[in-house]
């Protein structure tokens, strides 16, 4: 039945969407499709109900609470992919209102908010005036060609909505940095994808700057890349790996980790004095020689 329910809100979804667009854009519909269709929504709405009621009630005789219970039932009826995508968009919204208070997520007191999205920041504004350009545009060449009303309506709304998305995208980035406490790194990239690593699991950080990343979250083998405009400056050697969630939900194994940061110097001297006391013995880091870290008999050797 599970399998039937999926089935049947994935046909729904843009089937109702097709409709909509047709009606709205003023197409003459036989009544009785019309009539056919909505029954079919309401039929597909009745068994998703019905789905997600058995799933919560067999949580709940599992002994779960009704948030988890609930909770149980829209994962097991959404799939993880769509659940990420709609998670996508919830960030999206949460950082818009944080970008416009000037405040940032997941920056606790006594830690160090990394940035990295200063790279790419000026491409996204230029990619999103011309995205204003082409909403204008659309709507100025829909009214000279004598479109109806709601056909115009629609692209204005499809238009208006990627605006958003690169503005969530672009707040999400800005107000989402890395973080460096204590207890952890924070490896972030806007809304799309989080990953703690244990401080005592990182053996070393280098330096090394590379403009050639494929890819904004990239695995293989066992190294992922996070990039910020196709760069990374910022290599993180692990003792022991970490999982990684790529933003659609597959998940790696890695031991090395590349990232950016705006300014890669004050991310060394973040993590500096953890590794200092964790292995005792003093660190320097290598800010423009992409050395690493050197022990203090070596450094002692190069003064």
């Amino acid at each position: 039945m599970l399998r039937v329910a999926r089935a049947a809100l994935f046909a729904m979804v843009p089937a109702e969407l097709v409709l909509a667009v047709l009606l709205v854009s003023g197409v003459s519909l036989p009544l009785p499709v019309v009539a056919v269709a909505e029954a079919a929504v309401v039929a597909v709405l009745v068994l998703e109900a019905v789905t997600a009621y058995r799933r919560f009630r067999a949580a709940r005789r599992g002994g779960a609470d009704r948030w988890t219970a609930l909770r149980a039932a829209y994962e097991q009826l959404v799939p993880e992919r769509v659940r990420r995508i709609v998670g996508f968009d919830l960030k999206g919204a949460i950082s818009l209102a944080l970008w416009v208070a000037r405040r940032r997520h997941g920056v606790p007191d006594g830690a160090t908010a990394v940035s990295y999205a200063r790279a790419q920041t000026l491409t996204m504004m230029i990619f999103l005036g011309a995205m204003v350009v082409e909403l204008v545009g659309a709507e100025v060449l829909l009214r000279a060609f004598g479109a109806p009303v709601g056909l115009r309506a629609v692209v204005l709304v499809a238009d208006a909505y990627a605006v958003l998305i690169v503005l969530a995208v672009i707040a999400a980035c800005v107000t989402r940095p890395h973080v460096v406490s204590d207890e952890e790194v924070r490896i972030r990239y806007g809304a799309f994808f989080d990953l703690r690593v244990p401080r005592e699991r990182i053996a070393s950080v280098r330096h090394v700057r590379n403009f050639n990343e494929s890819g904004t979250v990239k695995v293989d083998g066992d190294r992922l890349a996070v990039a910020v405009a196709s760069q990374t400056n910022l290599i993180l050697e692990l003792t022991e790996p970490v999982t990684a969630v790529r933003p659609l939900g597959s998940r790696a194994e890695a031991r090395t980790i590349r990232l950016f940061a705006d300014d890669p110097t004050a991310a060394l001297a973040a993590l500096r004095p953890r590794q200092q006391h964790a292995h005792g013995e003093g660190l320097v880091g290598s800010a423009a020689g992409g050395r690493g870290w050197l022990d203090e008999r070596s450094r002692r050797s190069l003064m």
